[in-house]
């Protein structure tokens, strides 16, 4: 497909968070031009297949939703307001234990539907069953990039090798990181050997990482050090990686996230849900530590909204630093964009550039949220909502068009599926 979005307003955070106005221009999966209208282009204009006015609406990157668990969206609403580790073995593994592979591409594909209205083209999933998750963004089109679960109970050293080989180069809109589910469950012997993996293959490292106060203590009466020290002390993070929720971190563990150049996926809506505490996000933003911003699961959020994680990123960080001035509405859209690229290795899609990937959305600002237009950047964050979300192209495609999905499949399918698996699991 060839597509010319025109009479756009267009935020392409190469640098900064600049508004200019003109056009964008996709041929296939890449951007071909961003600058002003036709009239100040030299080059010639393709045969479009079709020619989108944006009439003045703003285009962007799409965010990068860097912790997810997409097929989980079968427990919304299903196991609420727990502590999390009764949440997790009274309720969660349970259900869990129940799930065929062939559910799981019904359960993922609801995910990524929810994903496509909130302005996210590309997720960081951790699940099991990934052939299908694979399926699932295959089918509607979506980008995904894998990170394994492995723990004691769950995978093996040899599928996570024999998962990171496959996946490479498997498909145009599919990664794949090395990692592991979290400290807590996951033995030494196990845990040595993703290290040997990270330096076989000079491989970044993802897992859960003092999600809770309980986790931290845990691994300090097991080990005497905290999961940040110990992982590092086996060799985790040779060649970076980075870690989800990082509520409890000690001075050790920013200096060992800032030295090894370890990425931060802050998950403010699940940790506030759960009670686990609010990440030190304006301290590690201080050191240089780069942060990104994940939705974790729907069983504990329960939504999957970048929109409401962004409001919360900050407004969280105000209450804990006491200080409205912390972590400002700009570092939390670069956390939400550029940051979640970063961590998923999707640099090529991190902003609007000429020879970037074309992952990117529209957002309607004709609506009353986010008018006037005294500052469009802080709108999205401050204001900002799905109702917003125009237009979300993945690879060149579009995968969602105001309120229509084009992912191969009709909602209400999708929705019959879910809640046909839901009631066989609950039976």
């Amino acid at each position: 497909m060839k597509i010319r979005f025109y009479h756009a307003k267009i935020m392409t955070m190469q640098t900064d968070f600049e508004i200019s106005e003109g056009e964008v221009w996709v041929e296939h999966n890449r951007i071909t031009y961003v600058g002003p209208g036709s009239g100040g282009v030299l080059r010639k204009q393709p045969d479009w297949d079709r020619e989108i006015d944006v009439e003045g609406n703003l285009m962007m990157p799409g965010f990068k939703n860097a912790h997810t668990h997409s097929p989980m969206t079968f427990l919304r609403s299903y196991a609420d307001d727990l502590p999390l580790q009764e949440w997790l073995n009274r309720q969660v593994f349970p259900m869990e234990a129940k799930l065929v592979p062939e559910d799981v591409v019904w359960l993922a594909k609801l995910a990524i539907m929810e994903y496509l209205t909130s302005g996210i083209t590309s997720n960081f999933d951790m699940y099991f069953h990934q052939d299908q998750v694979v399926q699932a963004s295959v089918e509607t089109g979506f980008r995904t990039v894998l990170v394994s679960g492995l723990n004691d109970f769950v995978s093996s050293l040899e599928e996570l090798e024999a998962n990171y080989e496959k996946y490479q180069d498997y498909h145009e809109r599919i990664g794949y990181r090395l990692g592991f589910h979290a400290e807590y469950t996951t033995s030494e012997k196990l845990l040595r050997g993703v290290a040997a993996l990270a330096e076989k293959y000079h491989a970044p490292v993802f897992t859960h990482n003092s999600e809770t106060a309980a986790e931290v203590a845990g691994c300090m009466a097991r080990h005497g050090m905290t999961p940040t020290a110990y992982l590092d002390s086996l060799g985790m993070f040779a060649y970076g990686g980075g870690g989800y929720h990082c509520v409890h971190m000690s001075e050790e563990d920013l200096e060992i996230f800032e030295k090894r150049g370890l990425t931060a996926v802050t998950n403010p809506g699940s940790n506030m849900k759960l009670a686990s505490g609010t990440a030190p996000v304006a301290q590690m933003l201080e050191r240089g530590i780069s942060m990104a911003i994940g939705t974790d699961g729907p069983a504990s959020n329960n939504c999957l909204d970048m929109f409401r994680e962004m409001f919360l990123v900050t407004g969280l960080a105000k209450l804990r630093e006491r200080d409205a001035s912390a972590v400002p509405a700009e570092q939390v859209l670069a956390m939400a964009v550029r940051g979640g690229a970063r961590a998923m290795g999707l640099e090529d899609c991190d902003c609007l550039a000429e020879g970037k990937l074309a992952d990117l959305i529209v957002i309607d600002l004709q609506q009353p949220n986010m008018q006037p237009l005294n500052h469009i950047a802080r709108n999205l964050v401050y204001s900002g909502s799905k109702q917003n979300v125009q237009l979300t192209m993945v690879n060149g495609q579009i995968l969602y068009e105001k309120g229509t999905f084009h992912i191969g499949a009709e909602p209400g399918d999708v929705y019959r599926k879910v809640n046909e698996i839901i009631g066989k699991y609950r039976a």
